[in-house]
């Protein structure tokens, strides 16, 4: 069959527009950047916005990394902070409108290792909790992102028990900037395969008051005094969370597989939710709550999935979300210890998998909170990945999906 130079014409024309319309189709879509740290570095991936899959994006970044244990973020999402438990130190990297990472010149060094930080909503203090053998809580004022000298420093120690070696596990600050709790286990109680050498309470939760100029002060209102600071957190409490409207504080027990639930009263007491402790998987090691404060994740690190909750508004009780396949467990890579809601629609969960060498992705149901696998989940990461965090690209912060 012969063609005439149009018909040829026109053959060629409707095959371009056929490849464009594919390729319009198959679009990628950065929503949030995606940073892991690893024993080698951070990791930067870039998540698609319509799946949820992350693709690498960028070399891994070494400079100013030792042994990374914790990450955060400014609410403006232009600086990163990286706890190395490697040289006992805090780096400080601003985030461009790409996701590229840049080290910069200030840091904070600490006594010992570093364990947990975050910042406040108002993105003028850092909070870290650190130490080995003892904890300590200690807020770092930010200016402009760059980390100044501290300006508190408090232990946390079990009253009655001061000699106790105290390990610090968490930190998180209330929404509205009041409070800061830190959560730690006494290892003279709780110490499988060790001696035992205190008939402490092993888990506590730690509550501060922020003063104008930083200072923290422990929690000493409430009645009965049963309610000051601090209070008892199970046996091994592994991290916390604050719901977003400041009402609920979240503890996983990593000791007896539970979730314990707290709520806020006036002076920032806490209060144990009556109908808890709640149940989790094995080795609970990791929680998040998703930016509108309606859903709980909780990774398993002995059973490598990732819980679901919806939490009750009234009381602050965290329900199991099943899957519309009828689990109530979402499987991850092996042992995910850390995990994340991405800030710039809440529709993804990520989690980091330290045996695993990856991360893995979820779908967020936005009615239910339930969730489902990712596209291509889990996505390869550097050796062993202890946190992740995200941020959203350009103007994404403000898009969140509402049910």
């Amino acid at each position: 069959m012969k063609f005439s130079k149009l018909s040829q014409l026109f053959l060629v024309s409707s095959i371009g527009l056929l490849v464009a319309a594919l390729f319009t189709a198959c679009a990628i879509t950065t929503i949030d950047y995606v940073y892991v740290a690893t024993s080698a570095g951070i990791d930067t991936y870039a998540a698609d916005a319509q799946s949820g899959a992350l693709r690498t994006a960028g070399a891994a970044v070494t400079s100013g990394v030792s042994s990374p244990v914790a990450l955060a973020v400014t609410p403006d999402y232009s600086n990163l902070y990286v706890a190395n438990a490697g040289n006992n130190t805090i780096v400080h990297y601003s985030i461009s409108l790409t996701g590229t990472l840049a080290l910069q010149s200030d840091k904070a060094t600490l006594a010992s290792a570093p364990v947990a930080i975050t910042v406040n909503s108002a993105g003028t203090y850092l909070y870290a909790v650190s130490g080995t053998a003892s904890a300590t809580l200690t807020a770092y004022p930010l200016t402009s992102g760059a980390i100044g000298a501290a300006a508190s420093s408090v232990a946390l120690t079990v009253p009655g028990y001061a000699s106790d070696t105290i390990i610090p596990t968490g930190v998180t600050v209330l929404a509205n900037n009041s409070a800061v709790f830190a959560t730690a286990y006494d290892q003279s109680a709780y110490n499988p395969g060790g001696a035992i050498t205190s008939n402490a309470n092993s888990g506590w939760i730690f509550g501060f008051t922020v003063g104008s100029s930083g200072a923290l002060t422990a929690v000493t209102s409430g009645n009965p005094a049963a309610t000051v600071s601090p209070w008892q957190a199970g046996n091994k409490p592994s991290a916390l969370a604050a719901d977003p409207k400041n009402r609920f504080v979240y503890v996983t027990d990593y000791a007896n597989n539970q979730l314990i639930g707290y709520t806020i009263q006036d002076g920032n007491v806490l209060k144990f939710m009556p109908t808890g402790p709640f149940r989790t998987g094995n080795e609970p090691s990791a929680i998040t709550i998703d930016p509108r404060g309606l859903f709980i994740y909780v990774t398993d690190e002995l059973d490598s999935v990732v819980l679901a909750y919806t939490i009750v508004p009234l009381t602050g009780n965290p329900t199991i979300s099943v899957n519309i396949s009828g689990t109530q467990t979402n499987p991850t890579d092996t042992q995910p210890v850390d995990v994340i809601v991405e800030p710039a629609l809440g529709r993804f969960v990520y989690t980091a998998n330290y045996l695993g060498d990856s991360v893995s992705g979820f779908r967020l149901d936005a009615i239910s909170g339930a969730l489902s696998a990712a596209q291509a989940t889990p996505y390869p990461s550097g050796q062993n990945p202890t946190a992740l965090i995200a941020v959203p690209r350009g103007n994404h912060a403000t898009q969140l999906v509402n049910p």
